[in-house]
């Protein structure tokens, strides 16, 4: 009897082992603390990167630091053979497209695509934003460093493209610094019909908006955890999605949402010393970010962010009132922090660019019987490995249950009554990577 306890957990240990890529701890261990906080103090050196601030100077505003970026973006790319392919992509913003707008001006953003070689139209997105503000948006001379909003998401997203250049992945990843954030999300909002016009592909968005500050303004110190914002529904289902999530559910299934779960796990996974936290909500109460307006076309995104905001810190002219420090600047930058979540993104890139294409047309069955019953259109890709099937109590926040059921299009669930559950599927490579897990869109009896 002992021996065969210590034969199972064995096979369990072996088993845990198994499910891990020793590539993704390389990863982590790749990203530099010292690298991000170089970056951090080139773009606050800018003094005020305002959507609206000079694009003349090659010191001062926007427009220098954009270049910089672009500049960032090419020497990596020549350190990799050339695997990226930086470029701008602009739209003109006009005094007539909302309140923050003080003058016509182009907003640009900055990309940098790492093409896959198996699917290169199919794009990992991560973002941070380029541009800062002072207390008034429309004040666009007054020194704005941004350091942690949103320089950190900005060199974190330098420092993964950095660090992801030395692989090669089988779908394409993009790197891109976003502007306009701050004036009405004008950057992300340009990038996502760009996408939307070239038929891109996006399995999802990560959106880093302040991923540095480890102090918030309630007094709390936490280095550990962090945010995960996402939406519980796709605004893009039609009316018939909608009215069949009334009796099938589906209210917390999105796949902004399934993103969200998927960073979590991963981070579960490789990084148990970190606390991913989903919040159940688009934003910040009232507020919003960069991977909004990709969710208002249709595509999955999410915003990954520090938990603890410190409000004294952001959007503020540099003073001291009252005995308390204001401003954004770089003292209050916890660079380990940044460079945790950073690898957070770069192990989420990889694993996302690693796997599969997600099943398609997955379909439930099983209404007044004992068991749930599957199908799905079998992938075109020869070389996955199959399918495993999620599933979870209906409270659960999580994807708490899973079989691999090989590599079929249907599959009968024995014994698991589908009322007291919810369900999805997951494409599994050889290598082991996992696609985001689909919520079944259709029954069938």
């Amino acid at each position: 009897m002992k021996k065969l306890y210590f034969l199972l957990l064995f096979c369990c240990s072996f088993s845990l082992i198994a499910q891990t890529d020793a590539r993704i701890y390389d990863i982590i261990d790749a990203v530099s603390e010292k690298r991000i906080e170089k970056d951090i103090q080139k773009l606050v050196s800018f003094g005020t990167r305002n959507t609206f601030s000079d694009t003349i100077s090659n010191t001062r505003g926007i427009g220098a630091a954009r270049r910089w970026i672009k500049s960032e973006f090419e020497s990596i790319s020549k350190s990799c053979n050339n695997c990226l392919e930086v470029s701008y992509q602009k739209d003109l913003v006009t005094t007539d497209m909302g309140s923050r707008v003080p003058k016509d001006a182009y907003v640009v953003n900055v990309v940098a695509i790492q093409r896959g070689t198996k699917y290169p139209n199919r794009y990992v997105i991560m973002s941070g934003d380029i541009d800062s503000r002072a207390s008034d948006t429309m004040d666009y001379t007054t020194d704005a460093p941004g350091a942690n909003d949103n320089a950190s998401g900005m060199a974190g997203t330098l420092e993964a493209a950095r660090v992801l250049s030395k692989y090669s992945f089988e779908s394409s990843i993009i790197y891109v610094g976003l502007s306009g954030e701050e004036q009405g999300l004008f950057g992300g909002a340009g990038l996502a019909k760009y996408a939307k016009k070239n038929n891109w592909d996006i399995i999802g968005v990560l959106n880093n908006d302040m991923i540095g500050n480890i102090k918030g303004v309630d007094g709390v110190i936490d280095n550990r955890s962090f945010r995960i914002f996402s939406e519980p529904t796709n605004l893009t289902d039609d009316k018939n999605k909608v009215r069949l999530r009334r009796f099938y559910g589906g209210e917390v299934d999105g796949i902004s949402r399934q993103l969200a779960r998927y960073i979590h796990k991963n981070v579960k996974t490789y990084m148990p010393e970190m606390n991913p936290m989903m919040i159940y909500r688009l934003d910040r109460f009232g507020r919003g970010g960069h991977h909004r307006p990709f969710n208002d076309l249709g595509y999955a995104g999410v915003r990954i962010m520090e938990a603890h905001e410190n409000y004294t810190q952001q959007h503020q002219n540099i003073r001291v009132e009252n005995g308390i420090h204001y401003g954004d600047v770089i003292e209050h930058v916890n660079f380990a922090y940044a460079a945790k979540l950073t690898a957070v993104n770069a192990i989420n890139l990889a694993s996302l660019a690693w796997a599969p294409p997600a099943p398609t047309g997955v379909k439930i069955g099983g209404i007044v019987e004992p068991s749930a019953k599957f199908k799905w259109e079998a992938s075109k890709d020869k070389t996955i490995k199959g399918y495993k099937i999620y599933w979870r109590d209906t409270t659960s926040p999580t994807w708490d249950h899973s079989r691999f059921v090989g590599n079929v299009n249907e599959f009968l669930l024995k014994g698991i009554v589908i009322d007291n559950y919810f369900f999805g599927i997951a494409t599994v490579g050889e290598n082991g990577f996992e696609s985001p897990i689909v919520f079944p869109s259709a029954t069938f009896r």
